[in-house]
């Protein structure tokens, strides 16, 4: 889109007598229902009798209306359009409206450069272009009528031959005027049994709007009835109400209460959880640092074993045992540890004494 077409486009709309205004800033964004009322202005503007669907909230129904329109224009004008330019109602839209708008410019200005010559030439040069539309779409529906009836004719022009024979039988018979009376008595008796069921069904038709009426009245009493009813009805208010209403308020308090209490049960229950994570942390802590002083104590049980003479510092060895004392221990555990107790020393009496510890 070029700022030049907008233009030209906005000016030649203005000139043709477009009832709304048209802003350039009306095509940079898509904007379908105003394409759609341009399209449809400018096809009645070229031919009156178009018939075109008003339909356009869907994408199906767009997508149709743009179809029909680009099939009007292409039959009638020979003006080829692009549909998908066209359904994206911007500025690339402007140049295929562009093309419609030019050819009914073109055609105004040409009828009003003929104004300014002569009336004997003016006269021949005015032309009504729906007039001329309108006169070669009734050319082609008369074309179409003849081909059907020239087809029909032919046809019967083929029958002729039967016809002729079977109508110089029926003019040459002799007519039995006694037959003939016969055939009238029984036609007018068939129109006269037809005319009296056509009056009984009168009758009944009178009789029905009778009861019809009636049951139309009947309907109405009962409806104004039940509108005084339904007006009783709620100026009265019911006795249970204001029990509702109270009922209603304590309704409130009691959620508001319970919603209260439930996010503090959330929160205790959360710091009851961070609670026990920490105590099961701390005990994994401590478990770990006993794993870990068992297996020194051992290990410098090992060393003792293999040399009786460095058992003259054991301080060490009871402060482990002294701080892995306030550790509880279950029953089980305590029979397995006071199985597991050992007496370390020499048998020689060297005056030091026994220890006894466990791990």
């Amino acid at each position: 889109m070029s700022y030049r077409d907008l233009r030209n486009f906005t000016e030649m709309m203005r000139v043709l007598g477009y009832p709304r205004m048209i802003s350039m800033e009306n095509f940079c964004n898509p904007n379908f229902p105003l394409v759609a009322e341009i399209l449809k202005w400018l096809v009645k503007r070229y031919d009156p009798d178009a018939d075109l669907p008003s339909d356009i909230d869907t994408q199906q129904d767009r997508v149709i209306f743009v179809k029909s329109v680009a099939h009007f224009m292409r039959t009638k004008a020979q003006i080829r359009l692009n549909m998908k330019k066209l359904y994206m109602a911007d500025g690339y839209s402007v140049k295929e409206l562009l093309k419609i708008t030019t050819l009914l410019y073109n055609a105004m200005r040409t009828k009003e450069s003929g104004d300014d010559l002569d009336e004997d030439s003016s006269s021949n040069l005015k032309v009504n272009l729906s007039e001329r539309v309108s006169d070669l779409k009734r050319t082609r529906q008369l074309a179409s009528e003849i081909t059907t009836k020239g087809a029909a004719l032919y046809d019967l022009l083929a029958r002729e031959l039967d016809l002729k024979d079977m109508r110089t039988t029926v003019v040459a018979k002799q007519l039995d005027i006694t037959e003939l009376e016969g055939e009238l008595r029984n036609a007018i008796r068939n129109v006269e049994e037809k005319i009296q069921k056509i009056n009984i069904l009168i009758e009944n038709v009178s009789t029905d709007e009778t009861n019809l009426e009636a049951k139309i009245e009947k309907r109405k009493s009962d409806l104004e009835r039940n509108q005084k009813r339904l007006q009783a009805l709620k100026s009265v208010r019911p006795p249970f109400m204001d029990e509702y209403e109270h009922l209603e308020k304590e309704l409130e308090k009691t959620y508001e209460e319970y919603t209260f209490k439930f996010r503090c049960l959330a929160f205790l229950d959360q710091q009851l959880e961070e609670l026990e994570k920490a105590e099961r942390e701390y005990s994994e802590e401590q478990d770990l640092q006993i794993k870990k002083m068992v297996e020194k104590i051992r290990q410098e049980e090992m060393w003792r074993a293999c040399d009786p003479s460095s058992l003259e510092d054991v301080t060490n060895i009871d402060h482990l045992v002294a701080l892995a004392k306030p550790m509880e221990l279950q029953p089980t555990e305590v029979k397995r540890e006071s199985a597991k107790q050992r007496v370390f020393g020499s048998m020689t009496g060297m005056g030091k004494k026994v220890r006894k510890f466990r791990y």
